[in-house]
């Protein structure tokens, strides 16, 4: 019987490019829950696909030679293979190029613009081309895209906007009323400190300055802005009609049950979306979840540098399950996850050849040597010490499916991932404990050898049962081998169905064949090699087109240089490295500030780097409030000795840049960084 229906979606892949594993680290977790929740009884519906419109697709079909369309059709393919690949098992993979969402996209603006949501007025601000996205001066962190961090430039144009204050108290009320909305609870925090309580402005929802969009049918020198047209996908793709035709699909699933989605487009869909689905009158979702990010060793994946890593080749080097287990084991439920590729041959060899692979073909191994591959429950226990080695067993075994639901309630995947595991690592220690090669020199033990053989036969079908969402190739693989099916959801608290004088195959499968680790890493460095040659062969092609050097530098006139604002300062006399390796710079996030009472200039900050809290005195306190500071990533110099300030204690100094007119900005990382990554 169904328990329901589940309706879950990820964020749609924009198609600027074939996406990294980071990217397709998404799709996975989100593949592992409805996979879930199909065997935990509910009627699953999962919807992914692809963003397809907008001015950086626009300009980057212009420099491939193609249409827009034409561009979008082969990254479109590139991302679903993928999916393919990565053995997803979505119900519907949507395009915001579809004729029918097209279509529902243009009704819904028309319908919010006859309804007084959507007016006509002007933009003027910095524009993020590749987040289609306005800020103003006071919104750019350093001068750069708050979301990205990238260059802006100065643009105005014609455009509707949405009129946002109009729902942002009806918004805050409903978050406050629903604490399991927004997840983590650190991303609420975030979206109403930062963007709901300071006041919302209206939202820019079309765009005159390109074409690559959908047409607002009213205004055909307008397209719609990318980001309404991305996020009605989630109701568009399953039978929203603006006109009130909506279709039994829609009417069965909406609202949705999950948004998975990374924490940089956590505003759009906590803030821009619930409001939308306010405007037309429609439910909201029950839950939105800003997973974090899964980065590279120390997260600098580049094209430039050439160490970008994509699914296929983690799938060519270790497989679909193992890139499936790294990627969901990796990742904790709030922070960043890092792998490495030294990391992930040390999981495949301990983990998934040893712990499983390894137990897997040991238990066949040992039931066709001592029995003919016949495992037969003989319930035999010859002492107190094998009846509560026994029940020690089985409750670690049948125990696990309930502390799985719970975590995967809380969405904490690698958790129950890990519990799972840990039925194979007692079943290993289970061997240790009975010794089957010892009771097999004993006639008079064999029933009780019978009985240690089913035991582990029984805990390996448990285990595999509920490994199968996460690994769905290699559960059925065990199944085959143990001759049995997988096991529902609903039987696995109970130990004993294995059937009794069922035989396994004769010949054991290896799961997971061990590695080399240096030989996997010459393998990835050679790789990288290539492919940062790639890369600097385009750039010094396309530097040429520029009227660049070859080396990718252009001579500048110092009038040139005076136009651009750039600064040259009198040089400091040289230091050697022994010098420079004295310093100790790392990455801070700081959680408090406050004002140095005895100070015009100074603000007093408490910085965590790594598991340690350091207090920082700046004079910054003309360019930053307290609040903005908070929940910052800085660079710290945090090996600076400690001195008084005004009468505080300052033990570093964060850096920041200085322009001709003295006004300063804090250095942040380009990237999502732990607070204690080396800064080197």
């Amino acid at each position: 019987m169904s328990k329901g229906k589940y309706y879950i979606t990820t964020a749609i892949v924009y198609t600027s490019g074939k996406p990294h594993i980071g990217n397709n680290y998404e799709i996975v977790l989100a593949d592992s829950i409805a996979r879930f929740k199909r065997k935990q009884g509910y009627d699953v519906f999962f919807q992914t696909g692809t963003d397809e419109h907008g001015q950086k697709i626009e300009l980057e079909a212009q420099e491939a030679g193609v249409t827009p369309k034409e561009f979008v059709d082969g990254v479109a393919r590139t991302i679903r293979g993928l999916c393919d690949l990565l053995n997803i098992s979505y119900d519907k993979f949507i395009r915001t190029t579809d004729p029918d969402h097209e279509k529902q996209v243009q009704k819904i603006f028309r319908r919010l613009y006859e309804q007084g949501d959507i007016y006509k007025g002007a933009y003027e601000g910095m524009y993020c081309t590749p987040c289609e996205s306005f800020w103003t001066e006071s919104q750019l962190v350093d001068g750069k895209c708050p979301d990205c961090g990238r260059e802006v430039k100065p643009a105005r144009e014609e455009a509707y906007f949405f009129r946002m204050s109009k729902y942002a108290d009806r918004l805050i009320r409903y978050i406050n009323e629903h604490p399991e909305f927004i997840q983590p609870v650190s991303r609420k925090n975030e979206m109403m400190n930062n963007f709901l309580l300071p006041g919302l402005q209206d939202l820019c929802v079309s765009r005159t300055s390109f074409k690559w969009g959908v047409p607002v049918d009213f205004d055909d020198r307008h397209v719609v802005y990318v980001w309404l047209d991305a996020l009605v996908n989630y109701i568009t793709g399953i039978g929203y009609d603006a006109d009130g035709n909506s279709t039994e699909q829609y009417k069965k699933l909406w609202p949705a049950d999950l948004h998975l989605i990374g924490k940089d487009i956590i505003r759009f869909h906590t803030i821009y979306w619930p409001i939308f689905l306010m405007a037309l009158g429609e439910p909201l979702p029950r839950q939105v979840f800003g997973h974090p990010w899964l980065l590279l060793g120390d997260g600098k994946m580049s094209k430039s540098k050439g160490n970008v890593i994509y699914a296929d080749d983690l799938v060519d080097f270790f497989g679909v399950d193992a890139v499936r287990y790294f990627v969901l084991h990796e990742m904790p439920y709030e922070n960043d996850g890092t792998i490495t590729w030294e990391l992930m041959v040390e999981r495949l060899n301990a983990d998934l050849a040893n712990t499983l692979g390894n137990l897997v073909n040991r238990t066949i191994s040992m039931s066709n040597k001592y029995f003919g591959g016949l495992v037969t429950n003989k319930g035999v226990q010859l002492s107190e010490n094998d009846a509560s080695i026994d029940a020690d067993l089985k409750k670690a075994v049948t125990g696990t499916y309930r502390r799985c639901v719970d975590k995967m309630a809380d969405l904490r995947v690698a958790d129950a991932l890990t519990e799972i595991f840990t039925i194979f690592k007692r079943c290993n220690k289970y061997i240790d404990e009975t010794e089957p090669w010892a009771l097999a020199k004993d006639e008079s033990k064999r029933d009780r050898l019978a009985t240690v053989l089913y035991n582990l036969v029984e805990g390996i079908t448990i285990g595999a049962s509920l490994l199968e969402p996460f690994m769905p190739e290699t559960a059925v693989k065990i199944a085959a081998q143990l001759n049995t099916q997988l096991r529902d959801f609903d039987t696995l608290e109970t130990f004993g169905l294995y059937p009794s004088d069922n035989k396994v195959t004769e010949k054991p499968q290896i799961l997971f064949a061990r590695l080399d680790v240096k030989e996997i890493v010459e393998k990835t460095d050679a790789m990288f090699a290539v492919r940062k040659a790639e890369a600097e062969k385009a750039a010094q092609s396309a530097g040429e087109k520029d009227g660049q050097s070859g080396d990718g530098t252009a001579d500048v006139t110092q009038e040139a240089a005076e136009a651009q604002g750039w600064i040259d300062l009198e040089r400091k006399p040289e230091i050697s490295y022994d010098d420079f390796a004295k310093m100790q710079f790392q990455v801070g996030e700081i959680i408090a500030c406050e004002p140095v009472p005895k100070s015009k200039k100074l603000l007093c900050s408490q910085v965590r780097i790594g598991s340690e809290v350091k207090q920082i005195v700046s004079g910054i306190k003309a360019y930053y409030t307290p609040e903005q500071m908070v929940g910052k990533k800085v660079c710290v110099l945090v090996n600076l000795k400690p001195a008084r300030l005004a009468g505080v204690i300052s033990e570093g100094m964060l850096l920041c840049a200085e322009d001709a007119d003295g006004n300063l900005a804090l250095m942040v990382p380009e990237k999502e960084m732990p607070a204690g990554a080396e800064i080197c």
